[in-house]
């Protein structure tokens, strides 16, 4: 299960972002609609270097008249349930817009659907994934894909990610159900086309591969082959029906 307290997303390193690119998404920021509605902040930074700019840029949405809509009970994907987080386990954002999102990161409960979501509902467990996938195939949102939830172990992984937690045990291979597989999938198609990275071992990720981290999830039983044909399968869905 996700699991890092809000202090350690606070004051983990912003640096070791793994492959494909920097954990802020520099490489792929989106500047214009920022660069006009803090430009007059912005000329008075303009001797103090990229840091001073990082930080302006990530926190632009808390100037005055610039707040995104949001909806409550709103969710980012189609069919989901909405059972919120405690605001304790996530952190305000405006993911792609402050942070660039190239990954999935494949969460095991250790536990039922009803423990993760109690979990994440708990100010005191600190942590929460952006969806829980039930075997039935069941999928309920708690954290928005635009905010940054505390599930990775990992500030920079954290930032650029999304959380999915399965229910089940990395130890039993009956947790992993074919309607498991295919919501999950499905739910990872719709990511990956989303934000616009491919359904490869690069940008979908076990817990236990995030840097720092001392979790074995999702475990030996979780079948990678399986779902990454899975996911492939429905992206190559959409597209047709999309034609």
């Amino acid at each position: 299960m996700s699991e890092t307290t809000d202090a350690q997303e606070r004051s983990a390193s912003d640096g070791n972002p793994g492959q494909g690119g920097s954990a802020g998404g520099r490489g792929g920021r989106r500047l214009g609609r920022r660069a006009l509605l803090t430009g007059g902040v912005a000329a008075g930074l303009a001797g103090v270097g990229y840091a001073a700019w990082d930080d302006l840029e990530r926190l632009w949405w808390r100037l005055p008249g610039v707040d995104r809509p949001r909806e409550e009970g709103a969710v980012d994907y189609p069919g989901a349930r909405w059972a919120a987080a405690s605001p304790a386990n996530w952190r305000r954002a405006d993911r792609p817009y402050d942070y660039t999102v190239d990954r999935v990161v494949i969460h095991v409960v250790q536990g039922s659907f009803s423990d993760a979501l109690a979990a994440f509902q708990n100010p005191g467990h600190r942590a929460a994934a952006h969806y829980v996938v039930r075997r039935d195939g069941v999928i309920a949102q708690t954290v928005r894909e635009l905010d940054v939830a505390f599930h990775a172990g990992n500030r920079a992984y954290n930032e650029r990610s999304v959380g999915i937690e399965h229910e089940g045990f990395v130890d039993r291979p009956s947790s992993f159900t074919d309607r498991m597989y295919r919501a999950s999938a499905r739910l990872t198609a719709r990511i990956c086309e989303r934000y616009g990275f491919p359904a490869d071992r690069e940008h979908l990720v076990n817990h236990s591969e995030v840097p720092g981290t001392d979790h074995t999830d999702p475990g030996p039983h979780w079948d990678w082959d399986r779902y990454l044909r899975l996911v492939r399968a429905a992206m190559a869905d959409r597209e047709r029906s999309s034609r």
